[in-house]
């Protein structure tokens, strides 16, 4: 018996303990409450994705940049030394009788230079270079904004399946609530035998079923919970509480051509298709530059020991200069410049394809998003109806039952159709913000 007890004792303890832990962890998370723009915008400055695309753009940025430099002057300075053998001197005679020497031994040889190179004309090929790597560095910033766009959906996404998860939940805490209000008004009927046993199992086994939704209702709404959270860079410590309703007043809808030039205008992903083909075009004009000749200028200052422009030799320091105009004119190179430029007018056209093809499919899905909208909307209004009826029903089963003229099954069908009701207007609503989240990521915004 001793034993009993003291197993008894540390069970106790132990459960005490958990259920200290588990106070104090609940204690210790931090519950903000955050509207749909508020977590799209978290989750705009914590997403790992967009900090690559901005690294991407900033790349694309830096290439304009080195274009931009390749059509101004270069300046660069140079130093050198250099030892050689000994050489036997060459030495002449002088009009004054004194030998002299055209060629001494200088070992020891220091160079310095300060040298200047300004390519002034390339044949159109650099100006169109820098505009190809402008073209594709705005390519790259609208598809930061197109991925910007896809995360506002992603984020829209769990935030309302919270909101739903959380609008399930209640509904099913009401279900659970009747159900058990249900239970005891059966026990108690039994304990005056008006009713047999088997009612009351029937109504625990409803009202256990309703529980376990409910279980499950909770379970979901974790999980979203913790999506939304990963999403809106959350910490451990912090739980996103969703500030908004299912139910809110609908925006005015527009016509869907007004929706689909909207559309065509505003997304990220065709404004960065234009931008490739008109960077795949200019990669066509400067491989095409390169069948006109090419003017550069050079020039520098020489500074030294010895000078080997000055003559005769001599071990001091000298210095000296030079400038000079260069034309390069490729005149037959195998073909290369004709394929680079058929290789580039392949990439346009390309382009041009999957533009045409993007714009019929944007098309359709601005079209299907409306429509699944205004779906959405007489589903909602349909569910409604359909809650009045079911609400009705149970209510009048239920006096019936307690007037004792109908069985306890009819009260259990009707309490049923009544969450089922519920529930179904629930996810009509959820439908019609998810379909309005995808309509605007439709149409760019």
């Amino acid at each position: 018996m001793s034993e009993r007890l003291t197993l008894l004792v540390a069970v106790t303890m132990v459960c005490g303990a958990v259920l200290e832990a588990r106070a104090q962890d609940a204690a210790a998370l931090r519950v903000t409450r955050i509207t749909l723009e508020q977590a799209q915008a978290r989750a705009i400055d914590a997403s790992h994705r967009l900090a690559e695309s901005r690294a991407r753009q900033r790349v694309a940025e830096a290439v304009v940049s080195a274009r931009e430099a390749a059509q101004r002057p270069t300046v660069s300075a140079s130093a050198g030394y250099t030892r050689t053998n000994h050489v036997a001197e060459f030495v002449v005679p002088t009009p004054s009788g004194l030998p002299g020497v055209l060629y001494p031994d200088v070992p020891d040889n220091f160079r310095t230079r300060l040298d200047l190179q300004w390519p002034i004309y390339s044949g159109g090929r650099t100006d169109a270079l820098e505009r190809a790597a402008r073209a594709e560095a705005n390519a790259v910033a609208a598809e930061t904004s197109a991925a910007q766009a896809d995360l506002r959906l992603e984020v829209a996404r769990a935030f309302w399946a919270v909101v739903t998860a959380e609008a399930s939940v209640r509904v099913l805490e009401e279900g659970v609530a009747r159900a058990q209000a249900h239970v005891n008004d059966v026990r108690e009927r039994l304990r005056v035998g008006l009713v047999p046993p088997n009612e009351v199992s029937s109504a625990e086994a409803q009202e256990s079923r309703q529980r376990m939704l409910l279980i499950e209702a909770q379970t979901q709404r974790s999980v979203m919970l913790a999506d939304l959270g990963r999403l809106a860079g959350a910490g451990a410590e912090e739980v996103l509480a969703p500030q908004a309703l299912l139910e809110e007043d609908p925006e005015p809808s527009t016509s869907i051509d007004a929706a689909i030039a909207l559309a065509r205008g505003a997304r990220a992903e065709r404004t960065s298709l234009l931008h490739r083909v008109e960077a795949a075009t200019e990669q066509r004009n400067a491989a095409l530059a390169g069948r006109r000749p090419s003017v550069a200028v050079g020039g520098g200052i020489d500074y030294a020991r010895p000078n080997p422009r000055i003559f005769p030799r001599a071990d001091r320091w000298d210095d000296s200069w030079d400038i000079g105009v260069s034309v390069n004119w490729s005149l037959w190179d195998g073909g290369r410049i004709a394929a680079d430029a058929a290789q580039a007018t392949g990439l346009a056209e390309a382009g041009r394809q999957r533009l045409a093809e993007f714009d019929s499919v944007l098309a359709v899905e601005v079209r299907q998003r409306s429509l699944e909208i205004a779906s959405g909307r007489a589903a909602v209004a349909a569910a409604d109806d359909g809650v009045r009826a079911a609400t009705e029903a149970e209510r009048v089963v239920s006096e019936r039952f307690r007037a004792g003229v109908i069985t306890q099954i009819e009260v259990l069908d009707a309490q049923l159709a009544l969450l089922q009701a519920q529930l179904d207007r629930t996810r009509a609503l959820a439908n019609v913000r998810l379909a309005e989240a995808r309509l605007a990521r439709a149409m760019g915004q």
